[in-house]
């Protein structure tokens, strides 16, 4: 389906591509690209420029969202069935490499690597 100008028949056919029932499927309608006041401004404030805390202002590219939470493909996170056992891991050994070790693969002298003259 190609975007087009918004009519019922759009809708029911974007629907109708999907799979929904919208007879028994959740569906909800819900508005983004807004945004609520989380500052509290007091009695005295610059009404131009704040809003009093918990205003909601909808942004000039607002968008409305449908969401069917019945098909919802989301699944809480589950603790492992086994021991975690990340594959880095913490080092066995002392992995810090010694000038003399780091001249055997530069074949620049230690001093050099120091950045000694």
């Amino acid at each position: 389906m190609n975007s087009q100008r918004y009519t019922e028949e759009a809708l029911v056919e974007a629907v109708s591509v999907l799979g929904w029932d919208v007879r028994n499927d959740d569906i909800r309608v819900e508005i983004g690209g807004t945004q609520v006041s989380g500052i509290d401004v007091g009695e005295v404030y610059n009404k131009k420029w704040q809003s009093p805390i918990g205003t909601r202002k909808y942004n000039k590219d607002a968008f409305i969202v449908i969401k069917n939470l019945s098909r919802s493909p989301f699944e809480p996170s589950k603790p492992l069935d086994r021991e975690h056992k990340p594959h880095h891991g913490k080092p066995e050994s002392n992995t810090k490499v010694e000038a003399s070790d780091q001249q055997k693969d530069s074949g620049e002298s230690a001093s050099e690597l120091r950045g000694a003259p």
